[in-house]
């Protein structure tokens, strides 16, 4: 018979190091509370410290303890050198990189794209595109150099990565991208024993997403409001993904509420 795998807390002895972006709210800090729940130390980085102190603080509430467990690095994912910075501190912290929860992103802006600014486009081509290049870059370094050598770095895309929605080119345009970097970072991980894959979410309850409920324009034209999954959920599929023994690895992960509109005609 094959070797037998289980998905179990980390130990005391074994507790792996994660690095989170974006990890002040929404998606991230989801994430950072699962994998804390699961005996994670964990890393948070954001642009925003009080946010990151915030998460930090409903950590110690929920789990006795668990502030020892927690490294709040204030971080603009679009500075390479302030990305740099972060996997120094949370090396020089913990030890190394286990886990790299690449999450930080923004959302389109406002309007038709018709009447954008050449700033506009690309602020999110910094944070979407150009961020995740930068942690995914430090992430392969630390992960290359330390002993054992590898790690995980899972990227959060979209179903905007399979389906765009209306008015929304820049978002799309970059998650499109962020599939084509997930891809060749698995292949070129290979030979440092790092696991790349992707989470690919479908309208989580977060500040970005919550104007679902009050109704979003349609592939039609038409305004409809969208079902959304509990934020909580999204974090128990990142923590599968992030427990899975390195020889096994999830490319592509798509979590979404049930009934909303994204497979079929519409």
């Amino acid at each position: 018979m094959g070797a037998t795998y289980s998905l179990r807390r980390c130990t005391v002895d074994s507790r792996k190091v994660a690095v989170i972006t974006g990890a002040g709210s929404g998606i991230g800090k989801a994430v950072a509370q699962a994998l804390l729940a699961d005996g994670y130390q964990v890393v948070l980085a954001g642009r925003r410290a009080a946010l990151l102190e915030a998460v930090r603080a409903e950590a110690q509430q929920l789990h006795g303890g668990a502030h020892e467990r927690v490294l709040c690095v204030p971080t603009d994912v679009c500075d390479p050198e302030a990305v740099r910075d972060l996997f120094d501190q949370a090396v020089a912290h913990f030890g190394r990189v286990d886990l790299l929860f690449n999450n930080a992103g923004r959302g389109n802006p406002p309007g038709s794209f018709i009447d954008w600014t050449a700033e506009q486009w690309r602020d999110v081509v910094d944070v979407n595109l150009n961020g995740m290049f930068y942690c995914l870059q430090q992430a392969f370094r630390v992960m290359r150099d330390q002993k054992p050598m590898g790690g995980r770095i899972i990227n959060n895309g979209s179903i905007s990565a399979h389906a765009p929605r209306p008015n929304s080119i820049a978002y799309t345009a970059t998650k499109h991208a962020v599939m084509g970097l997930t891809k060749t970072a698995a292949l070129d991980g290979r030979a440092y024993d790092i696991a790349v894959g992707q989470i690919d979410i479908g309208n989580a309850m977060t500040d970005l997403a919550s104007r679902m409920a009050k109704g979003v324009p349609q592939a039609n034209g038409e305004l409809a409001a969208e079902p959304l999954i509990d934020a909580a959920i999204v974090g128990q599929s990142v923590l599968y993904m992030a427990n899975l023994p390195l020889q096994a690895n999830v490319l592509f992960h798509t979590v979404m509420a049930t009934k909303m509109p994204f497979v079929g005609r519409g």
